[in-house]
């Protein structure tokens, strides 16, 4: 009689158990199938940005070698003509040597142009790789709430106020960490890059309270980010400018929430290193 009142638990116990495996398999393999979706797009997303960037290089190569053909032929073609004219008597040997000196100079100014678009090329390179670095490290997240893009030859990394701040709050939010953690990563793995953090607003007027307006408001939330990334991140501090436009660079109308919420954002821009163009730009020697 004991024996029958001991198998019932245990035949109870077996059958929960047996019950359990297969619910938890079946949320293993939900999980592993969501994992691998994800890895999946961020596959393709890095794929597509190294096709793009081997493609983009290769037009550029082949314009390159169609320049330096043109180039060439056209210095075949003036000494030609050169030899001719002097051949025919119609110009003295110094008016031929001067007129040489002219066509060089202007071969000097076409291989300043083409040193310059190397150098313009060069840096799309460099800002194409910086973005594909910087979209695999945040991963596959909503480009709603971070969007990183190249516009005029500037890198821009735009975050969502919503991943980072309260509504009307200037404090960084303990779940915007993990995203500032990626970016920085990326960044003080760049130490030639300097950059400015922008803080945006809504038109919505800020209630005066311990700011003043938008104005201080995008300040405030600016030099809150620029603080993790130093503190935090190790980044240093001459490398990053704090800056506030509050409502006046909006991207999207302020008539609508959905509106209001894309302008609410912190911007990352990768600023220009002018002062290497600024030696580019230099008047070439004639």
């Amino acid at each position: 009689m004991k024996i029958e009142h001991l198998a019932l638990p245990v035949a109870l116990i077996t059958i929960m158990a047996s019950c359990s495996a297969p619910k938890k398999l079946r949320e293993s393999e939900a999980r592993n199938a969501r994992l691998d979706s994800l890895y999946r797009a961020s596959e393709s997303q890095r794929k597509k940005c190294e096709e793009d960037a081997a493609r983009a290089t290769a037009a550029y190569k082949d314009k390159m070698e169609s320049f330096q053909d043109q180039q060439t032929q056209l210095k075949a073609n003036n000494s030609q003509m050169l030899e001719h004219l002097k051949e025919l008597s119609v110009i003295s040997s110094s008016q031929a040597e001067s007129i040489k000196k002219s066509l060089d100079n202007i071969g000097a100014k076409d291989a300043y142009i083409k040193d310059l678009q190397s150098a313009i090329a060069r840096k799309d390179s460099l800002n194409m790789q910086l973005v594909m670095n910087l979209k695999g490290a945040v991963g596959n997240m909503d480009d709603k709430d971070i969007n990183i893009k190249v516009e005029k030859g500037v890198v821009y990394i735009d975050i969502s106020d919503k991943l980072l701040f309260k509504s009307g709050s200037y404090e960084v939010a303990d779940r915007a960490k993990d995203v500032l953690g990626k970016v920085a990563k990326v960044l003080i793995n760049q130490p030639d890059i300097e950059f400015m953090v922008e803080g945006h607003t809504d038109n919505v007027p800020y209630r005066p309270n311990v700011l003043l307006d938008n104005w201080d408001l995008s300040v405030k939330r600016a030099t809150s980010v620029v603080r993790i990334l130093q503190n935090q991140y190790q980044i240093p501090a001459a490398r990053m400018t704090a800056a506030g436009r509050g409502e006046n660079v909006p991207v999207a109308s302020n008539e609508t929430a959905e509106g209001r919420a894309a302008n609410r954002r912190t911007r990352i821009v990768i600023l220009p290193q002018l002062d290497q163009f600024f030696k580019l730009l230099e008047k070439p020697a004639n």
